[in-house]
Formats: structure tokens, sequence, C-alpha cells
């Protein structure tokens, strides 16, 4: 006791209370981040359970309270506060970008809801057609992920697919995405990238060496009803009036959706199709 009392004399430990007004966080805070291993007090009494800081331990405080100020999660603000300046500075970066990419397609829905409740503008009328499709060998990358990772996954995806099936007796069908369940900004899917391949032993031999990332299943025949869609329509949220446009067309015809909806990838240079260019057909297996 002798020591610690040294201690508060001298300065060289802070009372909860005093850290508190440093840090500018509360003493409820303060234990809630002693509990999840965020923010230890120097010293806690074994008896009363008071808790007592160091005056270093300050700055780290307030970069934690500075850090729920951008609502980043407790988890995500422990891997910061222990990295080096530079590598703190680039997570909080990538946090912040994730946030700015969630709230972009977020304001993206809320005025696609406005309009469509307040009746100012009516859906995209849509030209439903009706394909078969062969059975079909695919090479396949299935994964759980957000709407907000979408955009960068699916092309990464697909590139790496269509690599590997031209080593495979070449690309055989159409590019598709397939969502094996609901896939937005709170559930996870899984969707799965598919490509065709020509040559089945080969891709036989190229998924059993890539085992851990990639599959090769057989797509069977099927009868699709799709509309075709523009680059810019197939942006989040203006391809769900495309979906629910093929989905209401199958209610009306009598018909049952038959496998998981998609997206296919028939236009080769993405990059280089316009806001106008027909890109994508967004598709339902029916019988």
């Amino acid at each position: 006791m002798e020591d610690l009392t040294e201690l508060l004399s001298t300065g060289g430990l802070l009372t909860i209370g005093e850290f508190a007004a440093r840090s500018r966080l509360s003493p409820k805070a303060l234990r809630l981040y002693d509990r999840l291993d965020l923010l230890a007090p120097a010293r806690v009494d074994a008896v009363t359970g008071y808790r007592w800081y160091r005056p270093d331990q300050v700055e780290r405080a307030r970069l934690v309270a500075l850090l729920r100020q951008l609502d980043m999660p407790l988890a995500r603000i422990a891997e910061v506060v222990v990295l080096p300046g530079p590598r703190a500075a680039d997570v909080l970066a990538g946090y912040w970008a994730e946030r700015e990419e969630r709230h972009a397609t977020q304001s993206a829905v809320a005025a696609h809801l406005r309009d469509r409740l307040s009746g100012r503008r009516k859906s995209p009328m849509y030209e439903i057609k009706t394909v078969d499709v062969g059975e079909q060998a695919v090479l396949t990358e299935r994964r759980h992920l957000l709407a907000t990772e979408l955009p960068r996954w699916i092309p990464a995806a697909l590139d790496r697919l269509t690599g590997a099936a031209e080593r495979c007796g070449g690309i055989a069908g159409t590019p598709f995405v397939a969502y094996h369940a609901e896939v937005s900004l709170d559930s996870d899917g899984p969707a799965e990238t598919c490509v065709p391949v020509g040559d089945v032993r080969a891709a036989e031999a190229y998924a059993a060496e890539n085992h851990r990332t990639t599959a090769l299943r057989i797509e069977p025949a099927q009868r699709l009803a799709y509309v075709r869609v523009t680059k810019a329509q197939v942006a989040h949220p203006q391809i769900l009036s495309a979906f629910e446009a093929v989905e209401e067309w199958i209610a009306e015809q009598g018909l049952t959706i038959a496998g998981p909806c998609r997206e296919l990838y028939f236009e080769a240079d993405w990059d280089g199709a316009g806001p106008s260019d027909e890109v994508c057909d967004v598709a339902f297996p029916i019988r």
C-alpha cells in the first residue's frame, strides 16, 4: 500500500475519476474497455476493484474516444490502437472508405425507395424473355459476403475463373454470378461466380489442385426467364427493379422459380462499356 500511496502522492497514477476527466471517457466506458482488454488500468485494488491509470495512457484513451465517434466497432479499435502510427492510419483509411461506400449505397437505396413510394418514378418497363440453356460444366468460387463487397469481389473472382477456364479447354458459355441466398447490407448470401469450361477433365484437375478456393460442378440444362440490362442499371439498387420485374413476370405466367437467381455477364469489355450499353442479363431458372 505504501508504493501506491507514494505513486498517488507524486502524481504517478490517476484515479479513475481523474483519468476519465483527462481522457474524455466516462468511468462506465473505462470499465467496459477494461473488460474488453482495450484499455486496462495500470493497477486494480484486489479488494475494492478500484482502478488507477498511468498518465501516459491518456493519449491511447483519447484515441479510443475519437475512433468511437466514427462508430468504429470496439473489436476494430482494439486492432488499431496497437499498430504503429502509419499502419494504424492505413487501417483507419480502409475503414472510412468502407463507411463511405456503405453510406453511398444506403443513399441510393433511400432515393430509390423515396421515388418509388411517392410515385414520382415508376419502375422501368422491361421486356422479359426466355432461353433454354444446355448442361454446362462450370468452375466456381463461392463466398459469403455483403452487398458492399460485391463490386470488388465479382470482377476479381471472374478474372481468376476465366483465366482458369482458358487453361481448361476455353470458356464454353456466359460467365455468371448465382445468388444462393439474399446478399444485402445485412445478409451474406452466399454468392457464387461461375465460368463454363470446355474440357471437364482438365477442369477437374484444376479444381482438385485449387480445392480451397475453386470447385467444379455440373449446371443442369434449364430454361431461364431473363431481362437484359445496361451497365447503369446493374448498379445497386437499380438492379433490384430488374429482379423484381422478372419475378413478377414468372408469377403472372403461372411458372415456378427452379433455382438461384443470377446475373449473366455477356459483355467481355466491361471497362469499355458505357452506361447505356447492355452488359448483363438478370435471370431466374424456371419450370
